[in-house]
Parts: C-alpha cells; sequence; structure tokens
C-alpha cells in the first residue's frame, strides 16, 4: 500500500519549502542579520543559559517573554500576545482555527509563499490577488473586488512585503480594514528596518492582528514570532498552540536579548545604511532595475534573460543570493539579495561588475 493512497492530493500536489545548501558560501538568501553578536554578549548570555533548568518544561505562557516585547515594541495593555516557533507556526495556528468548508485565505502576489503552503495544507482555499506589475502597490480596486466576492476568513499582507521590499500605503491597508468581513494579518517581520507599523493602530480595528517575529533583527535562531490584538481573536487562536511551543533556551535568551534591544537597533541601522549604498551602486550597473525596499533584502531585474546567469556566476564565486525569476510571472528576470556586511556587498558588487 502506497503513501498516495492516503495523503491528500492537495498535499501532494504542494513542493516543500526548499533551503539551499550554503556551506562554504557568503549567505544572501534567506534575510538574516549578518552581525554576530559583540563577544561580551554572548558571554553574559552563556552565563543565563547555564542557569536554565533543561529537566523541566518550558513555562507554558512564556510570561517574562510577553513583559519583555510588550516593553520592547510598546504593544497597548489591552492587546493580547501569542507566541509562536517563528511566525510560520502562528499562521498555521490562524488557518487552523479559521479553516472551515468555503473559507479562504487571501493575500497579495507576489509575496510570502507560505501564507499559500499553510492555507492549503490547513484546508483553506487560497485567493492570490496580483500586485500592481509597476511598482508592487496594493491595487486597491482588485483587492476590494476579491474581498467582496470571496468573503475571506482572514487576510495577509506583509508590510514591508516579501519578496519585493516595499510597503503598502496606508490608506490602501485601511480601505482592507473596513471591507474585510474577517481577520486581517499585518505581517511586520521587516519592522527593524522600516519607521512604519500598524501596532499603534491597535484597537483602533475589531479585526486587525499585527504579526512580528525577532529572526530579522538578529535571533533567527530562536525562532520566535508574536502575534498581538484583539483578545477575542487571539484567545481562540491560542487553542490551535502545541503545549510548550516556546523552548526554555529560546524563552530564555529572547528576554536577555531584549534587555539589549539597543544593540539590534544599531546593526539594523547599519544594514539600513548598506542597503541604501547597495542600492546605488547596482543602480549604476547597466540594464537593472533596483526595486525602492524597506526591508533588509533588494528586489532586482536584470536584464531580460539574464536573471539564471546573473545567479549562476554569483554562485560560483562564491556568493548565494535567492533566485526569483520562475516563481511568479510578476518576477521574471528578478532576484533578491540579503543585505550582508560591507565586505559581503563589496563582493557581490565585484562579481557583478565582472558580468559587464
Amino acid at each position: 500500500m502506497a503513501a498516495t493512497d492516503w495523503i491528500r492530493p492537495e498535499i501532494q500536489a504542494l513542493q516543500a519549502y526548499a533551503v539551499p545548501d550554503a556551506t562554504g558560501l557568503i549567505k544572501l538568501d534567506a534575510m538574516e542579520n549578518p552581525y554576530p553578536w559583540p563577544a561580551t554578549l554572548k558571554t553574559a548570555w552563556a552565563d543565563r543559559l547555564r542557569q536554565v533548568a533543561l529537566n523541566r518544561y518550558p513555562d507554558p505562557h512564556a510570561a517574562e517573554v510577553e513583559t519583555a516585547v510588550r516593553h520592547t515594541f510598546g504593544i497597548p495593555a489591552d492587546s493580547a500576545i501569542l507566541f509562536g516557533n517563528g511566525s510560520d507556526e502562528i499562521i498555521q495556528m490562524i488557518a487552523l482555527a479559521l479553516a472551515s468548508p468555503g473559507h479562504c485565505l487571501l493575500s497579495v502576489e507576489p509575496g510570502f509563499v507560505m501564507y499559500r503552503m499553510i492555507a492549503l495544507s490547513c484546508g483553506l482555499d487560497y485567493v492570490g490577488v496580483p500586485l500592481r506589475s509597476d511598482d508592487f502597490a496594493l491595487d486597491r480596486d482588485a483587492l476590494l473586488t476579491a474581498i467582496a466576492q470571496h468573503q475571506p476568513a482572514v487576510i495577509f499582507l506583509a508590510c514591508p512585503n516579501n519578496p519585493t521590499g516595499n510597503l503598502f500605503a496606508a490608506d490602501d491597508i485601511a480601505a482592507v480594514l473596513r471591507a474585510a468581513p474577517g481577520l486581517v494579518v499585518i505581517d511586520e517581520a521587516y519592522a527593524p528596518f522600516t519607521a512604519t507599523s500598524h501596532l499603534p493602530q491597535l484597537g483602533q480595528y475589531a479585526n486587525l492582528v499585527v504579526m512580528r517575529t525577532v529572526s530579522k533583527m538578529g535571533l533567527a535562531g530562536l525562532r520566535l514570532g508574536f502575534l498581538a490584538g484583539p483578545a477575542d481573536w487571539l484567545d481562540n487562536i491560542n487553542k490551535m498552540r502545541l503545549p510548550y511551543n516556546i523552548n526554555s533556551l529560546t524563552q530564555t535568551s529572547a528576554v536577555f536579548a531584549l534587555q539589549h534591544h539597543a544593540v539590534f537597533c544599531a546593526q539594523a541601522a547599519q544594514i539600513c545604511a548598506e542597503r541604501t549604498r547597495l542600492s546605488i551602486a547596482l543602480t549604476a550597473l547597466p540594464g537593472i532595475t533596483v526595486y525602492p525596499s524597506d526591508a533588509n533584502f533588494v528586489l532586482i531585474r536584470t536584464p531580460p534573460q539574464q536573471a539564471a546567469r546573473w545567479f549562476n556566476h554569483l554562485q560560483q564565486n562564491g556568493i548565494l543570493i535567492k533566485r526569483l525569476h520562475g516563481t511568479h510571472p510578476a518576477l521574471h528576470d528578478c532576484l533578491r539579495l540579503t543585505i550582508g556586511t560591507p565586505e559581503e556587498n563589496d563582493a557581490v558588487l565585484q562579481v557583478l561588475q565582472t558580468m559587464h
């Protein structure tokens, strides 16, 4: 008897999320903070970890983490908080809580691929609304039409958006919040690299929740995300959370790291400065389009039919970036480069300049 006799057809049709091997390469494909912790911070962190009782289950409510998150990010006191093993688990919890015959998850495309994958795996229909082709902005009319037609149980909008890097206009998002019949999730994974946030709007809309992760700020190895919003939504979504989903080492590390939040803010500022420098240098290359970014990566469009060649040439020279060409029609000839250290960014420019 074969596994295919039992596994749902829609699962068999999915492609697993692929993570390429970056061994020996400059890794600029996953939007990670390239800067390590200062040595003194590592020593103090290790001392804190020695005190963790690994023979005991972690705090099921991550109370100390909640206190640190509320203080660091200014979460309104009347907003509830839910933690996940990365924001991926939070997306899954939301989808599981809302999955029902005829319900759908709506997002925009090109966007974060896990919205679609998780929706389909949890039994939700998925609707993807194209962004405007010229600047990847929200197409308000198309979006409002899709909302009216499909009546989505949940809408996900990443702001800044991945993989395009741009922010969406505040009045467009407000229009979505007013029109949405169900939940609206603003995914602020790249908040460390922009001054725009919807956290201050919590409480103004009964259907607004904001999702964050500490991964991009420099804590990707912790796998910690959080959702903030009205308690009536989060209390029910919390029922989908597996017990003890945030392990003790992550909880202790997160509390410690947020006590030193200024270190990561300084690193984010350096990344933003490098983003500007790299974007200007890339714009000088013949035939290339560099899209504005409020994230820790830049999206570029190569000259026609050159994306695969550029990607392969960079990899052959020890640099791994993300090839987006072929993943969505709007991303034809596109590549995505995570912002690295100045030395890593110089290496990218040196390789690309030799191709002209």
